[in-house]
């Protein structure tokens, strides 16, 4: 299930405030790194189960 628009303009990077995008199952921050995981159409903004990309 895809984030809406609206839904994806209100979030941020718990990390660095950056803009998220959505790609496949989760959130990515272009600016730091992070991925975060998005569980039954929700999104888990939690530094803890962030993950760094590669």
């Amino acid at each position: 299930m895809a984030l809406s628009d609206q839904i994806l303009q209100l979030l941020a990077c718990p990390g660095c405030r950056g803009k998220l995008v959505e790609i496949g199952e989760s959130l990515h921050c272009p600016s730091c790194g992070l991925k975060f995981p998005v569980r039954d159409g929700i999104p888990v903004l939690l530094l803890s189960e962030a993950e760094k990309e590669e």
